[in-house]
């Protein structure tokens, strides 16, 4: 018996030939697909990795943040769920952020937090959560310490499903540190839907909108791409010749940036929409709410005489849309729909959208400079994962998508996503170059996501956007009465050292300031084996 598993000979000396709840989960996470475990582990976990399986592999993380960040970039890359062991309270509190982040993203995770034994959890004992199930509330879609230890796989099982299903999002199950060498039942994985049909009458409203409108323009959000329909919305455009935007704060790209349909991407704003969209009499919207505003505005939500339709996989952003018909189902599933149930009229084509003027070398470099020269020297499949909030406006200019499933942002505005989503894209998606798009304000909330790229020897370009302040926070700060010279306290970044942070993570790293060594260094470093890092001193 002494080369049996401990779990085997502890039911030798009990007589119950049963699996641990540990064997059980794990035999159900491999039913699943789950084999990758992010986490951070404490004293309360440690009973799950007993006998650890050479068919799991563990990537740590040196932070709750970076460690929920990569399984967001993961399980977006894999189009699967991922799986998250976290630390009791502690742990659940430091990854909040990504959590809130994961949620907005509807990501799937099934998050398991650890909890002191049952049997003290009467006395606060040190390290537990007084209340697990509402700690993570409401960034996630369930929330659950089960009654009993043998209720542990049910609950893992439903946490799984409720993950998957649209709108996908984060479930955290809570799980005390004895449960997991109880006895149990194997619990066998079924097959449960995720995906709803259009309403056919609902559908028949919308076709109606667009056989009968003369000047459509869609709007495309992050639910396009993540639901597999880039191909499905090009072709239903080209149909109705209809003018395309990318939705507002849209964390996924859904339509070609060189196509000529392309109009560019809408601002966050109720009266800069409005002014974008005249001239258009019915407007779908697709994959996204209608609209995401950032600040507030007054005045109509459409243009004057516009019809609006949307199409959107989660019944409650359905429901809070000031105006318009919607289809609450799968995209993909009612863009399909649309392209059989619609007839439209020969339709002249749309103006061609404006294109940027060429930026010009300076010093220091313009963002529009750098992003332009990445442009020209990347491949259109190179996966972007992208966190620099004030360079996004230029990027929408001089950096287009090109291809479905090649760019990522985060859909929160919480910091800390850009490095180790890039992490868990990489792992997603091996042999894929990755080029992680970070500003130097948003690298320094998880830094230490390069180590991972390191020990796993990932082909991920940082490239750092270093202004050496928090730009975005300046430049809207004049909605609140700031003027320019006006000095904001708490927004001023000196003295980072990001070739001393990369290498003390054990990263290649080069720094460049002059225009004329850009694209070489650019081109040479697009193609390393492993991670390097690139800052860019830039105006």
């Amino acid at each position: 018996m002494s080369g049996q598993p401990s779990s085997l000979r502890a039911a030798a000396a009990t007589g119950d030939s049963r699996p641990t709840v540990r064997d059980a989960v794990l035999d159900l996470l491999r039913s699943f697909g789950m084999t990758t475990i992010f986490g951070n582990p404490g004293s309360t976990e440690l009973a799950l990795f007993l006998d650890f399986p050479d068919d799991f592999s563990y990537q740590l993380g040196l932070h709750e943040a970076v460690v929920v960040g990569m399984a967001d970039g993961y399980a977006q890359a894999t189009r699967k769920a991922a799986f998250v062991n976290l630390h009791s309270a502690a742990g659940v509190g430091n990854a909040m952020g990504a959590i809130f982040t994961a949620h907005k993203n509807a990501t799937p995770l099934v998050i398991s937090a650890g909890q002191q034994a049952r049997s003290i959890l009467p006395y606060d004992p040190f390290l537990s959560s007084s209340d697990p199930t509402h700690l993570a509330m409401p960034y996630v879609k369930y929330s659950v310490e089960p009654a009993r230890a043998e209720d542990v796989p049910q609950a893992i099982a439903r946490a799984y499903y409720m993950a998957t299903q649209a709108p996908c999002g984060p479930v955290l199950v809570s799980i005390p540190s004895d449960d997991w060498n109880r006895r149990c039942d194997y619990l066998r994985p079924r097959t449960v839907s995720t995906a709803a049909a259009p309403q056919a009458d609902i559908l028949a409203q919308v076709a109606d909108m667009l056989d009968r409108c003369e000047r459509p323009a869609f709007v495309v959000g992050t639910g396009v791409d993540r639901d597999g329909a880039w191909d499905e919305t090009l072709q239903l455009a080209e149909k109705h010749n209809a003018r395309v935007w990318i939705a507002p704060m849209s964390a996924r790209c859904g339509f070609p940036g060189d196509h000529p349909l392309f109009a560019g991407y809408l601002a966050a704003e109720r009266a800069k929409i409005v002014g974008a969209l005249g001239g258009h009499d019915a407007i779908l919207v697709l994959g996204a709410p209608a609209f995401t505003y950032h600040i507030e505005g007054e005045g109509p939500h459409l243009p004057a005489g516009a019809r609006l339709a949307q199409i959107i996989d989660d019944p409650a952003i359905a429901a809070w849309a000031p105006e318009g018909t919607a289809l609450v189902c799968g995209v993909r599933a009612g863009v399909s729909a649309l392209l059989r149930a619609t007839t439209p009229p020969k339709r002249p084509a749309p103006p061609l959208r404006q294109k940027a003027p060429r930026a010009e070398p300076s010093t220091p470099m313009s963002v529009a400079y750098l992003l332009q020269t990445l442009d020209e020297v990347r491949a259109p499949d190179t996966v972007i994962v992208e966190e620099a909030p004030s360079a996004r406006p230029v990027m929408h200019r001089y950096m287009p998508i090109y291809r479905s499933e090649t760019f990522y942002t985060m859909a929160s505005g919480g910091l800390g996503y850009g490095l180790p989503a890039s992490v868990g894209v990489a792992l997603g998606m091996p042999g894929k170059r990755i080029i992680g798009l970070v500003g130097d304000g948003s690298s320094m909330y998880s830094i230490q996501a390069l180590w991972n790229a390191v020990q796993l020897q990932l082909p991920i370009t940082f490239i750092i956007i270093n202004n050496q302040r928090y730009a975005a926070l300046q430049e809207f700060a004049h909605t609140f009465g700031f003027k320019p010279g006006d000095h904001l306290q708490g927004s001023e970044l000196p003295g980072l050292d990001f070739i001393a942070l990369a290498k003390g993570h054990g990263c290649e790293a080069l720094r460049v300031e002059d225009p004329a060594q850009l694209a070489g260094t650019l081109k040479s470093a697009l193609q390393s084996k492993g991670p390097i890092l690139v800052e860019v001193r830039v105006a």
